[in-house]
């Protein structure tokens, strides 16, 4: 439970716990981040570490005059972090498949597996794109992809534009508006509500599934 605390407190302070890594770590940072996006995007048993909020945050702390961070270098490289993340998750799906799900790994949950092919069959290779903005199903979209029938090709493609749109989306708002007064004074506020929102898409889709099988049953 410790580590889920820990896990939470990062995230919802993550304004707070980045400010300390680029204080202690300086330019390593560019390299702390960029594992932290390829493993949230890259392994499947690390779809918790934050996406999102950390693009966010680390848009809006580039942008204080004290930081020494450059912008453009953590935005290349944060992309080539989603980018090689998906398609290593890619391979993962294509060569260990659906055993994974078996239920013997703790974290790889069939839910989640079942979640993302319903995204799948609802929006089809476009999946990915979409996939890059919602927790969760961002990590488990390249390893169904792997695990199914697109060939590489299609993927990578879809790969490319979903980490350029999702990185710079979040980066640059962040770099932006994340030094506005009212955001700055209600940085945790708005990390929860990057969070919720984010969450909104697959919680609507299962709100419809259940008013949908109620139908069906009365």
């Amino acid at each position: 439970m410790e580590i889920v605390y820990s896990i939470i407190d990062f995230v919802l302070h993550i304004d707070k716990h980045l400010v300390e890594i680029v204080n202690d770590y300086q330019t390593w940072t560019y390299l702390i981040l960029f594992l932290i996006i390829f493993a949230e995007t890259g392994l499947v048993v690390t779809p918790f570490l934050p996406g999102d909020s950390l693009l966010f945050a680390a848009g809006a702390i580039i942008a204080k005059p004290e930081t020494d961070l450059n912008i453009f270098l953590m935005w290349v490289l944060l992309m080539v972090a989603g980018i090689l993340g998906d398609m290593v998750n890619y391979h993962i799906g294509k060569y260990i498949g659906p055993k994974a799900f078996s239920g013997k790994y703790r974290f790889l949950k069939k839910e989640y597996l079942e979640k993302t092919e319903r995204f799948y069959e609802k929006y089809g290779g476009k999946t990915i794109i979409y996939a890059r903005f919602v927790p969760i199903v961002r990590t488990f979209a390249p390893f169904v992809a792997g695990v199914g029938s697109m060939s590489y090709k299609k993927f990578a493609s879809y790969n490319v534009v979903g980490a350029i749109l999702w990185v710079t989306g979040f980066l640059f708002i962040g770099y932006f508006f994340g030094g506005l007064p009212v955001i700055k004074d209600n940085f945790t506020i708005v990390i929860f509500a990057i969070i919720l929102l984010s969450l909104l898409p697959p919680l609507i889709e299962v709100a419809k599934e259940k008013m949908n099988t109620k139908k069906k049953e009365a």
